[in-house]
């Protein structure tokens, strides 16, 4: 992916600047990626895991994921709110979820709520957590799930896609032969991100991916497919930018590199998939038991279940 520029750091996973400029430049994109769109086609069949229908869905980065109309077609009846990293994203969200004017629901439903990342709520409101083609670009994954399970009621479900370490195998491998730093950044292993969820609070991880090949007539339109999907995040990226002669020379060893049998570049994407729940809280019987409110206000939510239950 074309490199941001950016000074390089020693911090691991996706810089935060490098990830801002992207986000950037995705609310300036008329639509959410072609990929992402067809990846929440495929998670959305993977909802009727989830028994119960939901009357609070919340979609974690709602415009780039391209699943809106999905959980709207999904869940009729559901309030989904939109969690969004700036506000060009989340004006772009309220465009696509506006109703046309003959609708009956513009005028007897509450527009659909917006919520900026740092501040989404934290009240165990959602029976359903929905994060499509995002999590690759945290810098702290543990630290998101733990903000999920505090948006998350008792027995609600987080479900999640995001890119694999397989991911641009082919392209990491041509960066490496030529000697050039790596393309992007490093993406987690779906066992570790299942063992993270479970760290985190939540339930029964299940975790699943799915192998793609995407292919394209020539390097120019592989580029600028991949430029929608995101750019260079890794601390040992390039720190400056690249000269229309290493551009020229990268599209050569891309024809060349990439060319399948039938001379479409190639290239190959891991799709991680994953869903856990959370749990009734386990209470320690001692002496003396103290429980915060929020921990009586679950107990009291899921019925009256036992702690040997969760």
């Amino acid at each position: 992916m074309d490199p941001i520029p950016q000074p390089a750091t020693s911090t691991p996973g996706p810089q935060p600047a490098a990830v801002q400029a992207y986000l950037r430049r995705a609310a300036r994109m008329p639509t959410a990626p072609w990929l992402h769109g067809e990846i929440a086609r495929r998670m959305a069949e993977r909802l009727s895991i989830v028994k119960a229908t939901p009357a609070v869905v919340i979609d974690w980065w709602s415009a780039q994921g391209g699943g809106a109309s999905a959980l709207r077609a999904q869940y009729p009846q559901a309030r989904i709110e939109a969690v969004e990293p700036n506000e060009g994203l989340a004006q772009r969200s309220a465009r696509d979820a506006r109703r046309p004017w003959w609708s009956l629901r513009r005028w007897t439903q509450p527009a659909m709520p917006f919520w900026a990342e740092a501040a989404a709520p934290g009240d165990a409101r959602a029976q359903l957590l929905w994060s499509n083609m995002m999590l690759h670009w945290s810098a702290d994954p543990a630290r998101l799930f733990a903000q999920w399970r505090e948006a998350v009621a008792v027995d609600g479900f987080v479900m999640f896609s995001c890119f694999g370490p397989d991911t641009l195998r082919e392209l990491r491998g041509l960066y490496r032969r030529l000697g050039w730093p790596v393309p992007g950044h490093a993406f987690i292993d779906m066992h570790d991100l299942g063992d993270a969820m479970v760290h985190a609070g939540f339930a029964d991880p299940v975790m699943d991916m799915e192998p793609l090949t995407l292919t394209w007539a020539d390097a120019s339109a592989a580029l600028a497919e991949l430029r929608t999907l995101g750019g260079n995040a890794a601390a040992q990226r390039h720190p400056g930018l690249r000269t229309p002669r290493w551009r020229t020379r990268l599209l050569a060893e891309l024809e060349s590199a990439l060319a399948g049998p039938d001379g479409r570049l190639q290239l190959s994407f891991e799709i991680v998939y994953g869903h856990a729940f959370r749990p009734l809280p386990r209470v320690r019987v001692a002496a003396e038991t103290r429980l915060s409110v929020e921990a009586l206000r679950s107990l009291a939510r899921a019925g009256g279940k036992s702690a040997s239950d969760a």
